[in-house]
């Protein structure tokens, strides 16, 4: 039961990215491919290390820690606001 919780979670994880993908009609800049290299090698995976019976369960883990870490900073919103002030004519 705990393993299928944990494959429901994974599965979860993983479908959130390519669904925001999956709306985006331009491809990846290898800017934008190294960003995410580099992000998931902070967040422990390391290719070096791993091994073909590891791979799969070591790169979903580490693609799970990005996208929380991602999650939980938000998205950064663009704009301005005053408030209490009325607008400047111009």
């Amino acid at each position: 039961m705990k393993s299928l919780i944990q494959a429901v979670v994974v599965a979860a994880t993983l479908a959130a990215p390519v669904a925001v993908f999956a709306q985006s009609n331009q491809p990846l800049t290898r800017a934008q491919v190294r960003e995410e290299l580099v992000q998931i090698e902070k967040a422990g995976y390391n290719p070096a290390r791993s091994n073909p019976y590891d791979y799969p369960a070591n790169i979903q883990a580490a693609e799970a820690r990005v996208a929380a870490q991602n999650s939980a900073m938000g998205g950064v919103v663009g704009g301005s606001s005053q408030r209490g002030q009325a607008a400047a004519a111009q």
